[in-house]
């Protein structure tokens, strides 16, 4: 196991900037998996990492150590960090001290969508896209597009806030979603709290693309013109409108349901 105690190192301010930057994220196409949950995820669902990072303390744990053990023991790297030069890495409190350097999945968009799929238009808060990746994983969808605008989907902070359904989805980011939705041969459902449909007088049976937008301001005109239906979401209450991912777990659920149902 190799220790690096400088923050001048230079492996040392490569982690920094993973750590810190979208665009370095981004340019590198590598990320960091964040506390045991993730990481353990990551080892049963896509398998070894090309870099282990724990802090000094972090070995005493028992579940680290055996994670520590297993990437050893397959010849993974793995990086021991004073626990000052760690906690500038993680954005975990009190956590245990344990990061993977991962390569995040370069997929390509397909050229037509005829499975159900989550499309995002300029989706901005990590923990709303996370959100609405765990509940897309949980309800059996597969693929997920993220238009351009959109907040990084393989950011520490949206990986958290999707505790480990990155690795059940295929995530497309970057993508030019009028160019996917003029070649869908789905039904594309795009939520307004205008809209005269309601969700629960679909047939959600067949496949449907979900189409959510910007949480002030929704999805785009442009997007909203291909869309085949804008549909509604009932409520009692006097609060104008759901939260973006409290909305896409409501249609992805009943979605569900009728499937179950039939």
């Amino acid at each position: 196991m190799k220790t690096i105690s400088s923050r001048e190192n230079p492996l040392y301010k490569e982690l920094k900037l993973l750590a810190t930057s979208s665009q370095a994220r981004r340019k590198s196409a590598r990320t960091l998996l964040d506390g045991i949950h993730l990481c353990q995820t990551y080892l049963q669902s896509v398998g070894m990492p090309p870099m282990c990072i724990l802090s000094e303390n972090s070995f005493s744990h028992a579940e680290v150590a055996d994670i520590v053990r297993q990437c050893e023991s397959a010849h993974v790297p793995c990086i021991e960090l004073p626990d000052a030069l760690y906690q500038t890495l993680s954005q975990v409190e009190h956590g245990v001290g344990l990061l993977f350097v991962i390569d995040t999945p370069q997929t390509a968009v397909p050229e037509k969508l005829t499975r159900s799929a989550v499309l995002l238009d300029r989706l901005q808060d990590p923990g709303n896209m996370g959100s609405i990746l765990r509940s897309a994983a949980a309800a059996g969808i597969e693929s997920v597009f993220c238009g351009k605008g959109t907040a990084l989907a393989w950011s520490p902070k949206v990986l958290r806030a999707g505790m480990g359904a990155h690795f059940l989805l295929k995530i497309h980011e970057n993508v030019d979603l009028v160019a996917l939705l003029r070649h869908a041969t789905i039904p594309i459902l795009a939520t307004s709290s205008h809209a005269s449909q309601r969700i629960y007088d679909l047939d959600l049976t067949q496949p449907v693309a979900w189409l959510f937008g910007h949480e002030g301001q929704g999805v785009s005109e442009d997007l909203l013109g291909l869309a085949t239906s804008q549909v509604a979401i009932p409520h009692l209450g006097s609060v104008e409108s759901l939260n973006v991912a409290a909305s896409a777990a409501v249609c992805f659920f009943e979605q569900v349901r009728q499937k179950v149902a039939v």
